[in-house]
């Protein structure tokens, strides 16, 4: 695995983040997640909105470790994600929407392409930052057994089946990230799973 050092002025926010939330009581590894998506939006909301279950961060790394393919809702995912993957763990990247050719009535391309996805990489690492239709359509197929991700991160931005999308997801036993509420985005998704990322690095490189 390649190295990889966060910029000067990345380091610098990060220190400005740390001071101004203070003591806490998440977790360090949860926090490292946080600290990144705070410093992607400038938004400390997101302390309080972004929950992960019990273990997902260690089951995410773990694969991510493995080189589990990372499947992305959309292209801004993959464009968010593909540097840190170049330099950690250089995982297999497939994004949703590209596969959605055709898509039958009533389904979106980025639903049509996520179950296509689905049945060729069932235990892949899942990363909704997007389209609420697609975690939908992904939570249903958890629930029929048509697929067992390796990690859930439900970060769906916007008004129109978010919340709900992001409900049927915290319902699941899946291990999973969660963005509560209308808040979300590809950015939000992407700092997610970069933060995993180089957990999954450090931890390679420790053992």
């Amino acid at each position: 695995m390649a190295s990889f050092v966060d910029h000067p002025i990345t380091l610098a926010s990060f220190a400005v983040i740390d001071r101004e939330i203070g003591a806490h009581g998440l977790s360090q590894d949860l926090y490292a997640v946080v600290r990144r998506v705070i410093h992607a939006t400038a938004d400390f909301e997101y302390q309080s909105l972004l929950t992960a279950s019990p273990n997902a961060i260690a089951a995410a790394t773990a694969a991510l470790q493995q080189g589990c393919p990372i499947v992305t809702d959309v292209g801004m995912v993959a464009q968010g994600i593909s540097r840190m993957v170049q330099r950690t763990c250089q995982n297999p990247i497939l994004v949703a929407v590209e596969q959605g050719d055709s898509p039958p009535p009533g389904k979106t391309r980025t639903e049509t392409g996520l179950l296509r996805c689905t049945q060729q990489m069932p235990q892949a690492v899942y990363v909704i930052g997007n389209a609420p239709t697609a975690l939908l359509a992904l939570c249903e197929q958890i629930k029929l057994q048509q697929a067992q991700p390796a990690l859930v991160v439900g970060a769906p931005v916007g008004f129109i089946n978010v919340v709900e999308a992001k409900r049927a997801l915290a319902e699941l036993t899946v291990p999973q990230i969660l963005v509560a509420g209308r808040k979300g985005g590809s950015g939000v998704a992407a700092a997610i799973v970069n933060a995993l990322l180089i957990l999954a690095w450090q931890a390679a490189t420790q053992n």
